[in-house]
């Protein structure tokens, strides 16, 4: 240890200045990232805009295949197939409240806790 500081003695003042230009060199190059709003307005933003897509799909996706259901329903010849259709038109239908209820408990219910989580 004690040789590696006699060695280094004489250049320790040339490494100080190398490595503090460095440094200023790094902190003037550095571009500083400016967002317009927090991390939680932009997911809040971001996951409300997927929900609604989603919540549309779901919805399209529900009157289409609750068609399916009900023709495939008519159209059979036999009572466990119309039993069948019946079945999945009443899975399609819970599956759409789910997904929708989802979305109002997130719209209407939520924001009346907003102020309830806080220390004072």
């Amino acid at each position: 240890m004690k040789n590696l500081l006699v060695r280094l003695g004489p250049k320790a003042p040339r490494y100080y200045v190398q490595i503090m230009a460095f440094i200023l060199i790094v902190t003037y190059m550095i571009t500083p990232a400016l967002a317009v709003e927090d991390m939680w307005t932009a997911a809040n933003r971001i996951i409300v805009d997927v929900y609604n897509k989603i919540a549309g799909i779901s919805t399209v996706l529900a009157g289409l295949m609750s068609a399916v259901a009900v023709i495939g329903a008519k159209v059979s010849n036999n009572q466990h197939k119309t039993d069948q259709a019946w079945d999945w038109l009443k899975r399609i239908w819970i599956a759409w409240a789910i997904i929708n209820g989802m979305g109002a408990f997130l719209a209407y219910v939520r924001p009346l806790f907003d102020g309830l989580a806080t220390i004072q």
